[in-house]
């Protein structure tokens, strides 16, 4: 076996003097042509590890050695031969791509005459040689990360420290970046991936699992996800609601976690529990319980103990809407230009009430674009955009009280509290007296922010985050819901708790639109709209799409699989368009 690029022993690491410990008694290697998955929930310690290793932190106790240096006594060194890409983008946004990889190699000392073959290999290895003039800030989420990922490479690294490298991404994206990444890896290279995508960690060759800066498994993904065998089931033939299925069947003794896969109810047991009586959670005359492979991410929600239930508290609260007939949320026609650019092009699509309505679609392809004019943040070219029947453009206050929104970014004040923050919102949303103290305490409870309250919002950890956004969104229980990427980066135990409160809140009549890259979490939408290059090009149910892509090669499509495959089939069918009108 090769040497270990890294060894850590005992590792640990404080933020400050009297400080919970970020990182505690890690011990763990990290070796050459492997990809090593640094795994775990939001506040780990990922980040932290990633940072020690680097040479960034320095060690409150235990010993690490990278590439036979001491990272703290030794970074200068260190850094000519580590390649590291932060969580954030860390690019010069204002910068075009050839001008942030001269940069790049100026600092990382690249001598001149090897600049030109040097970004030639890395723009073709990226795919981003069309693009070397484009600001950087101009670039969609993908491109980032792939110019990212080249800078890191501007020097050849022994060793590439990845963080959080596909946050964001959509799944097209994120395929292209480990076959890169896994190309790296066959030359030698030692990578170290961090994500909190579990199914990310199957494509690893080891894992290292954190969680509260505890190092709880390191080994093969197949030696994890073996600890489940067995252990995992489907409910198939569900008649009714899905949502109230899965809601019962996490109530039942011995059901530890449970997520919804298109029209099937997927289930994780504990050690010897039986099967979930289908009668029981009245799944319905057809319902049968069948077992199927584990994953990665079953064996995870098991290690931590299994996932937050299926009841939400904040829905729980929430008065049922009164029923409408007809479609709650409609895009008629809806274009938008910029210049000589369209965005978006004759998007049309009518969500109906009670439904999750999925909008999904690569980086860059008029996704956010139709999501924000949905919401009446960007005034269509042309077109309509309509809630409850009135014109966003023409009735934005009285359409607007109808709404909640999620923004993608983080976009409360920063330099407000937790409390001021929700005060705020709902002075906005026009709560008022007795009905507004109640709104924001029940806040405070049900996302559980008592202690973050003088914190500034700021300096929340991501999941943190996100509730808090959440919490300003629905506070005033408005009857349709927008969501942007609402769990971008998040663990899988808060992404959970967030679909347990977007089901419980559809169940009492809430409209919700939402977008994602987790493709598991469009499993949840009744139906999906797929945008690629401005237009809707597939829309259907989730199972609907995956029959799109059926074949005797792909007997049992994944939606990822039915994401690429029905965005490349449009790639088709446009190339052989322009052949014909070439000809």
């Amino acid at each position: 076996m090769s040497a270990a690029l890294v060894e850590a022993r005992e590792l640990a690491f404080r933020y400050a003097p009297g400080a919970a410990l970020a990182l505690e008694g890690v011990t763990a290697d990290i070796r050459p042509g492997r990809v090593t998955g640094l795994v775990g929930p939001d506040g780990a310690g990922k980040t932290t590890y990633i940072r020690l290793l680097a040479g960034l932190l320095d060690a409150s106790s235990g010993s690490v050695s990278v590439l036979g240096l001491d990272p703290a006594a030794q970074s200068d060194a260190l850094h000519e031969r580590i390649g590291y890409m932060p969580q954030k983008f860390g690019l010069y946004e204002d910068l075009s791509v050839a001008e942030n990889m001269r940069l790049f190699a100026e600092v990382r000392g690249l001598p001149a005459a090897e600049r030109t073959a040097t970004f030639d290999r890395l723009l073709h290895f990226t795919g981003l040689a069309p693009f070397t003039k484009r600001l950087a800030g101009r670039l969609s989420g993908g491109m980032k990360q792939k110019l990212g990922l080249a800078c890191a490479m501007i020097r050849r690294p022994e060793l590439l420290l990845l963080d959080e490298p596909s946050v964001g991404v959509d799944p097209i994206s994120r395929r292209e970046l480990w076959r890169m990444v896994r190309a790296l890896a066959d030359e030698g290279i030692g990578v170290l991936w961090s994500t909190s995508y579990l199914d990310e960690a199957e494509g690893c060759d080891e894992v290292l699992l954190l969680s509260a800066g505890r190092l709880l498994f390191s080994g093969l993904p197949a030696e994890m996800t073996g600890r489940v065998t067995g252990r995992v089931v489907q409910v198939r033939g569900v008649s009714g609601n899905r949502r109230s299925v899965l809601r019962r069947a996490l109530g039942q003794p011995g059901v530890m976690d449970g997520v919804i896969q298109g029209r099937h109810v997927r289930l994780v047991l504990a050690s010897d529990a039986p099967p979930p009586d289908v009668e029981a959670i009245r799944a319905g005359p057809e319902a049968v319980v069948v077992p199927v492979p584990p994953r990665f991410e079953d064996a995870f929600l098991d290690i931590l103990g299994g996932g937050p239930g299926g009841v939400s508290p904040l829905a729980e609260h929430m008065e049922n809407k009164p029923h409408s007939e007809g479609s709650v949320v409609e895009a008629r026609g809806l274009t938008k230009r910029f210049g000589d650019f369209t965005a978006a092009q004759d998007i049309d699509f009518a969500i109906r009430q009670g439904e999750i309505f999925g909008l999904l679609g690569p980086n860059g392809a008029g996704k956010s674009t139709t999501f924000k004019m949905m919401c009446g943040l960007l005034k269509p070219t042309a077109g309509q955009a309509l809630v409850d029947g009135l014109v966003l453009g023409k009735s934005k206050g009285a359409a607007r009280s109808r709404i909640g929104y999620m923004a993608q970014k983080f976009s409360l004040y920063g330099t407000l509290s937790v409390r001021q923050n929700l005060e705020f919102f709902s002075g906005v949303y026009g709560l008022e007296g007795a009905r507004r103290w109640n709104a924001v305490e029940g806040m405070i409870e049900t996302f559980a922010l008592s202690p973050h309250l003088s914190a500034s919002a700021d300096t929340l950890p991501l999941g943190f985050k996100q509730r808090l956004a959440l919490a300003c969104a629905v506070m005033h229980e408005p009857p349709v819901l927008f969501l942007d990427e609402p769990t971008s980066g998040v663990d899988p135990i808060t992404r959970r708790e967030f679909w347990t409160h977007i089901n419980g809140m559809v169940e009492r009549g809430v409209t919700v639109m939402v977008t994602t890259h987790f493709m598991d979490e469009a499993e949840y939408c009744d139906r999906i709209g797929l945008v690629y290059r401005g237009r809707v090009i597939a829309i259907g149910s989730p199972d609907d799409l995956k029959e799109k892509v059926r074949s005797e090669v792909l007997p049992e499509p994944t939606l990822e699989d039915a994401f690429v495959g029905l965005v490349e089939a449009d790639d088709q069918a446009g190339d052989s368009e322009r052949r014909k009108e070439a000809a």
